[in-house]
């Protein structure tokens, strides 16, 4: 896991220094991505407006962020409250990495003469992306943590998990919101935030129950 951490950090960090450098191989191939795109999602309204619900609605940071709190809360009421503090807070140390990231880069999301959708904020990183990565990472380790047998569910959710990921990262594409390096960004940055939960949760362990008491099971699966 440690590794996983430092390979996506870094090229998170990589993908950072190029945008901000104007790195001009990197921005050419954004262009021609969205561009690309936006001609189909102007030549194709239905196609469209599936992709704003799925990326507005299902998939929108305030959806997924709600799951998690929710899983938050059912880690709390069955007695595993240090994971669930551990959740609850890589979802918000990630929402203020994104926002902090997004005003220090401050970049202009693609511009056309005729959207499809808006965007609010700066483009980099795409916070759909790293909100799915997070969110998602995050509750494929938690059911495999507290998970005392072998789930028949477990592919079902990880392909789920896996279709969102990507699917979200789409949506924001052909919708013309976003770069695609933002977008690989996100994803990066959000895999290296589970990443760095799962090490520190690993260490935490050590260190004796969360006050209130938790269960044995926390460690499991560690």
């Amino acid at each position: 896991m440690r590794t996983s951490a430092v390979l996506s950090g870094g090229l998170a960090l990589l993908l950072l220094v190029l945008v901000v450098a104007g790195w001009s191989p990197l921005l050419s191939f954004d262009q021609a991505v969205v561009e690309a795109l936006h001609r189909s999602a102007v030549a194709h309204p239905g196609f469209t407006r599936v992709n704003r619900v799925l990326s507005d609605w299902v998939w929108d940071p305030l959806t997924l962020r709600a799951l998690a709190f929710a899983v938050v809360l059912a880690l709390f009421r069955y007695g595993h409250r240090r994971l669930a503090l551990w959740v609850a807070g890589t979802v918000l140390v990630a929402l203020g990495v994104q926002q902090a990231l997004k005003a220090l880069v401050g970049r202009d999301r693609p511009e056309w003469r005729d959207p499809v959708d808006s965007g609010s904020f700066a483009a980099f990183p795409s916070g759909h992306a790293m909100t799915a990565a997070v969110v998602c990472g995050l509750l494929l380790w938690v059911v495999a943590l507290v998970g005392r047998e072998p789930w028949r569910g477990w592919g079902t959710l990880a392909g789920l998990a896996v279709v969102s990921v990507l699917g979200v990262g789409f949506t924001r594409l052909y919708l013309g919101v976003h770069w695609p390096s933002d977008v690989l960004a996100g994803w990066l940055m959000g895999w290296c935030c589970v990443a760095l939960a799962v090490i520190s949760y690993r260490r935490s362990l050590d260190r004796g129950p969360v006050p209130g008491g938790e269960r044995a099971s926390e460690g499991e699966g560690t």
